[in-house]
């Protein structure tokens, strides 16, 4: 009993210990984190750390008070306040499309020119020519023409919506017809039957899981067809007894029976990756070569632009879609359209590396391993750090190539007192946050997604961690 009172007297004398708000606002280091971020979040941090205090106190925590650890916990409640949730962090993962960590990074030429569109006023809808109102979708149309030697392009905000307005549109109330070796589903639970269904139009699945036949499509389709779809399937494969109608059969059955054929593409791949262990990848171009009417795919995976959704192909079914209402529900904005624009420009131009992504692909193993290598000279530079390199495999990620990766050169690093789960949790607390993969109990570092200029901030990263551990 006596012991329990005495507890209750030292924590009611802590109470009264407590700063007032405006004395610790009056401190020099407090005034000035207000000149810097403003009065009002240092005050609403400062309350909540006071109320803390006193709930902490309550419970029984009769630690000594100290204003400079009041002060350091305000300052850091103030600067985490204040900080945006969406955050750029190092991707140290080697997956290149890491869905998670926003896909395809921006050439830095189309993150530029975004932010030129951004800050000033544009002839987004505005004809320069003739002084009066124009199209938006004009600004990427002409460059896909160029590109791809489409007849038209729209571009809205993702490759979901691009099918569902290209099914909407062309589809509603009638059926397309599709393999059932094709009915897809892409990250986050979103699958084709639901995007098929949304939009109105009724797919009719024929062929079998592993194997469809052209005389299947053909036998399907009567007088509710509106379409023929094909769907590549971009995050997985079937392999053994498998057989897919060729893309040439396809058009052929499409034109015999004046319909128009649809092809979602998703990843987005323009030019060949052949040469760099990517092999499967069709091309949006040879797509449209080959007569298909519309094609569809993302902007931000093998593309390497921004977020988006790509419709390309014949204009008499291009202009359909574009007058479907849906189109300005979905369509995208200007800071989108002046990313794709300087990106698709890149591919005019023949700078394929200066594209992050697609730079990440072509970097050789030696490439990686050099950078590697140096990497792991400054980490073991630091007391209680150990790095050492190790051969392993890079991915594309995003949905895109199942089944083929890069060989790159990793580095596996430990500190000293730390588990590779508690080391992964600490570098994602960094400034900028570093993310790395956790593998057989190893925190591994693939430089291949590590852009120009971030090695440094995985070094430095490092040394703090390695500092707050001695």
């Amino acid at each position: 009993m006596k012991h329990t009172e005495a507890s209750s007297e030292a924590g009611a004398a802590l109470l009264r210990q407590i700063p007032a708000v405006d004395e610790l606002l009056a401190r020099a280091a407090l005034r000035e984190l207000a000149a810097r971020l403003g009065r009002r979040p240092v005050v609403d941090a400062t309350r909540r750390v006071l109320q803390s205090l006193r709930g902490r106190i309550s419970s029984g925590d009769l630690s000594s008070l100290s204003v400079d650890m009041l002060e350091n916990e305000i300052v850091a409640a103030t600067e985490t306040s204040v900080e945006p949730s969406l955050r750029a962090v190092v991707n140290a993962t080697g997956v290149i499309l890491h869905t998670n960590l926003g896909r395809a990074p921006l050439a830095p030429v189309a993150a530029r020119r975004a932010a030129e569109i951004a800050s000033r006023y544009s002839n987004l809808e505005y004809d320069l020519e003739r002084g009066e109102r124009g199209r938006r979708d004009a600004h990427t149309d002409r460059l896909f023409r160029r590109l791809l030697g489409a007849e038209m392009t729209l571009v809205v905000n993702n490759n979901a919506a691009a099918m569902f307005l290209a099914l909407n549109t062309i589809a509603e109330g009638g059926e397309v017809v599709v393999s059932r070796g094709e009915l897809i589903e892409i990250g986050g639970s979103f699958r084709i039957p639901d995007i098929s269904a949304k939009s109105g139009a009724v797919l009719r699945e024929v062929g079998t899981t592993n194997r469809t036949r052209i005389s299947d499509f053909e036998a399907a389709i009567n007088e509710r067809t509106r379409a023929l779809v094909r769907v590549h399937p971009s995050n997985f494969r079937i392999v053994g007894f498998t057989e897919r109608p060729e893309l040439r059969e396809m058009v052929e059955l499409a034109r015999n029976h004046g319909l128009p054929l649809i092809e979602d593409l998703g990843s987005g791949c323009l030019v060949d990756l052949g040469p760099h262990g990517i092999e499967g990848e069709p091309l949006a171009g040879e797509s449209l070569k080959a007569g298909v009417d519309v094609v569809t795919f993302s902007g931000d995976k093998l593309l390497g632009g921004p977020q988006a959704g790509v419709l390309t192909g014949s204009r008499p079914w291009l202009e359909r879609i574009r007058k479907n209402p849906l189109f300005r529900a979905l369509r995208v904005d200007k800071l989108t359209i002046a990313a794709l624009e300087a990106t698709v420009a890149l591919y005019l131009g023949g700078d394929l590396r200066a594209i992050p992504a697609l730079a990440m692909i072509q970097a050789s193993k030696d490439e990686i391993a050099e950078r590697a290598g140096r990497l792991a000279e400054r980490l073991l530079a630091r007391a209680g750090v150990s790095a050492r390199l190790e051969d392993g495999e890079s991915v594309i990620g995003g949905g895109s190539t199942p089944g083929s990766s890069l060989p790159t050169r990793l580095v596996s690093v430990r500190v000293e007192g730390l588990s590779a789960a508690e080391l992964a949790a600490r570098l994602r607390r960094s400034r900028p946050p570093v993310i790395a993969r956790v593998e057989r109990g190893e925190v591994l570092l693939d430089l291949r997604t590590v852009l120009e200029g971030e090695d440094e901030l995985v070094s430095k990263a490092f040394e703090k961690i390695a500092l707050e551990c001695a």
